[in-house]
């Protein structure tokens, strides 16, 4: 297709900068509905047909309606075209912030939001090395296993959310992290040997950061405390808490001190029983000596 005598690339519904819309995300409904308005108020106003506007943007018609009607998230880069072929003056590639955010998921958005404001943040994961942990290989080399399979534009929006999250390292003032990984976790070569190792360097460099604290509970540890599995427990400046683990309440994140007591105090046992964070770093460059 050509516009002007130039050749226009269509791409394809796969190729398509955006994903569906989550209904139940109420303020991702709200943003999207009202980027896709603005979007056709302002082809609109400069009297181009979506017909038009599909070949100058490179997509196809029907992708057009669908962004417009709030049925799909656009890509910072779809915001960015049509600004430059609408002639917005960058008022259409002003809204990329809040659609970016939209992109990911609403369980993420609240959990990076929670993370960005504690000052505490106690860790504990015994099935896999834990999100903030993760090198973007590790990342992608989970997803593509996934059952059922993940789309590739799941898999990027799911590792640009896990991404975004690791911000709390760079904070200022830095809140006090503190993981306990267990051994296995660390051992398993996810995505080959080469990012295996990758990952655990990055283990090492995260665990010179003063306010990062790192320790492996060893596999042959008998008195387990942490067999219920996943604990998450953060504390935020105004003395309230929140926490969650896969073997109490269900799952639900709770706030209630009594209850917030058990996860503490099981977090606390489970990094009693831990290696120190020194004789941790020093097993993960063993296992590095010995990969």
């Amino acid at each position: 297709m050509s516009v002007d005598g130039e050749a226009v690339q269509v791409r394809s519904e796969t190729d398509e900068p955006g994903r569906e819309v989550d209904r139940d995300d109420e303020w991702g409904v709200a943003v999207i509905t009202t980027v896709g308005r603005q979007l056709k108020l302002r082809r609109e106003s400069v009297g181009m047909r979506a017909a038009d506007f599909a070949v100058a943007m490179g997509y196809g018609e029907d992708l057009v309606y669908k962004i417009e009607a709030g049925n799909r998230i656009p890509r910072p880069e779809y915001l960015e075209k049509a600004d430059e072929v609408l002639g917005a003056g960058g008022l259409l590639a002003a809204m990329r912030e809040d659609v970016a955010k939209v992109r990911y998921p609403k369980r993420v958005r609240e959990l990076a939001k929670l993370e960005a404001n504690a000052v505490e943040v106690g860790l504990y994961s015994n099935h896999n090395i834990h999100g903030l942990l993760q090198t973007e290989e590790h990342m992608r080399a989970l997803f593509d296993v996934w059952l059922p399979a993940h789309t590739e534009e799941e898999t990027e929006r799911m590792v640009a959310a896990r991404l975004a999250r690791r911000t709390v390292f760079d904070r200022s003032p830095a809140p006090a992290l503190s993981f306990v990984q267990e051994e296995v976790t660390l051992r398993r070569p996810v995505g080959g040997t080469m990012v295996w190792r990758r990952q655990l360097e990055h283990l090492l460099e995260l665990g010179k950061l003063r306010h990062v604290s790192i320790q492996v509970m060893p596999t042959d540890c008998e008195d387990h405390f942490g067999t219920g599995g996943l604990i998450e427990v953060l504390k935020f400046p105004d003395g309230t808490a929140v926490g969650r683990s896969d073997g109490a309440f269900a799952g639900r994140p709770v706030t209630d001190p009594k209850q917030l007591r058990v996860l503490e105090l099981r977090y606390g046992m489970i990094r009693a029983q831990a290696l120190t964070p020194r004789e941790s770093r020093a097993l993960i460059e063993q296992m590095l000596g010995e990969s």
